[in-house]
């Protein structure tokens, strides 16, 4: 085996390691930013394709996970320029309702209207909002990822939080 094949090898053995670690939260994360999964899934593809494309001018010893956040968010942002200003919005499966299931269906009436408030957001909002309080990043790596400064997340995210208690207030007025 030469030296390319080795390295090759050793690269595509870095990328299945990675891919198979941060796969299911990119995809988390995309779905959460576009609201839409097949949208997600090109999202989530394109971030690996790109991931394969770059592995060789990352710095591992900063990691992976900052690098494909940022790059989840951008590949986010494009989508959805592209698309703007349609909103897939899911409606909730028709069941009949028992007694067991009331929890059910109200849990899930509250994550539809998260969701459709989520989809109203500006993209700058919503990602700060999802890397922030769903993924469970600190300020400063939010700030980091998305290139601005704390501040302006913590400003993102609390007017994130207010347009989307406003919308969901309205919402519910509307279901009564």
């Amino acid at each position: 085996m030469t030296a390319f094949e080795r390295q090759r090898s050793d690269d595509r053995a870095v990328f299945e390691r990675i891919m198979s670690e941060c796969e299911r939260r990119v995809l988390r994360v995309a779905l959460r930013l576009l609201d839409n999964p097949q949208d997600a899934q090109d999202a989530a593809q394109e971030v690996f394709l790109r991931l394969y494309k770059n592995l060789g001018r990352l710095d591992h010893a900063l990691g992976h996970e900052a690098w494909l956040f940022r790059v989840t968010v951008n590949v986010c942002r494009d989508i959805a320029r592209r698309r703007w200003p349609s909103v897939a919005l899911e409606q909730l499966p028709e069941r009949a309702l028992q007694p067991d299931a009331y929890h059910e269906a109200a849990r899930a009436e509250q994550l539809d209207m998260l969701r459709r408030g989520l989809s109203f957001l500006g993209q700058k909002e919503r990602a700060a909002l999802v890397l922030r309080d769903v993924e469970g990043l600190s300020t400063r790596e939010v700030a980091a990822l998305l290139g601005t400064s704390e501040t302006t997340v913590r400003t993102q995210i609390s007017t994130a939080r207010l347009k989307l208690r406003d919308f969901t207030s309205r919402l519910s007025r509307r279901r009564l």
